[in-house]
């Protein structure tokens, strides 16, 4: 497998722990974001789409880190990413959605462009843009875990789930954005168990060889 990501980018961040978690071994290929690589001709024949993660599987691609990782699930079922019960599985799903679906796309690079550059924000009211929408997800997030039968070192059950792949990366970019995690102590313990997984641990933005 060869993984295109960029080391700061989220959902790349997302991919790689689902990546190891499975024990997998993938090839980093370095996209620059910075240097706007994944606008030029050579990543877009990759994925017409531009955006990482992508991931390139006995030479076919595959793009959108939900879609991989769901693929990575039914693929590769050991150690699982998902519950086994069906009820289980959407209450799973549902945090992971929180990051996916409400939190993340309405922060991530593209949009900041825009605001920087259409919208004339300074990094003070774009800091606030993504302190506010990370705020409203963690405290649904957090809202989600208060059932005291759901307690436990992660989001859901003994293990890390779908739903620690996706909120891990969203607290590393929560920080980034000075970002106060005090007020969602939840939270803050299962990234304190995470952040003890070599899983966890080799998947972080700094640890990655192009990591500047």
């Amino acid at each position: 497998m060869k993984l295109y990501n960029f080391f700061r980018s989220g959902t790349s961040h997302r991919l790689r722990i689902a990546l190891n978690l499975k024990n997998l071994t993938y090839e980093q290929v370095a996209v620059d974001l910075r240097r706007e690589e994944h606008l030029g001709e050579a990543f877009k024949a990759i994925n017409p789409q531009q955006m990482v993660p992508a991931l390139n599987v006995d030479g076919l691609i595959l793009t959108q880190s939900p879609a991989i990782i769901e693929w990575l699930e039914e693929r590769y079922p050991h150690p699982p990413l998902l519950p086994s019960s069906p009820l289980d599985r959407a209450h799973v799903r549902a945090l992971a959605a929180i990051i996916g679906c409400d939190v993340h796309p309405i922060n991530n690079r593209r949009i900041l462009e825009m605001l920087r550059h259409d919208f004339a924000a300074d990094e003070t009211a774009v800091e606030r843009w993504c302190q506010t929408w990370i705020g409203h997800g963690f405290d649904s997030f957090e809202a989600q875990l208060a059932s005291p039968s759901l307690r436990s070192n992660f989001c859901f059950g003994d293990r890390p789930t779908l739903a620690d792949v996706y909120l891990i990366p969203q607290i590393e970019s929560a920080r980034r954005f000075k970002v106060d995690m005090a007020r969602w102590p939840r939270l803050l313990a299962i990234d304190a168990a995470c952040s003890t997984l070599e899983s966890f641990k080799h998947a972080v933005p700094s640890a990655q060889p192009d990591a500047s």
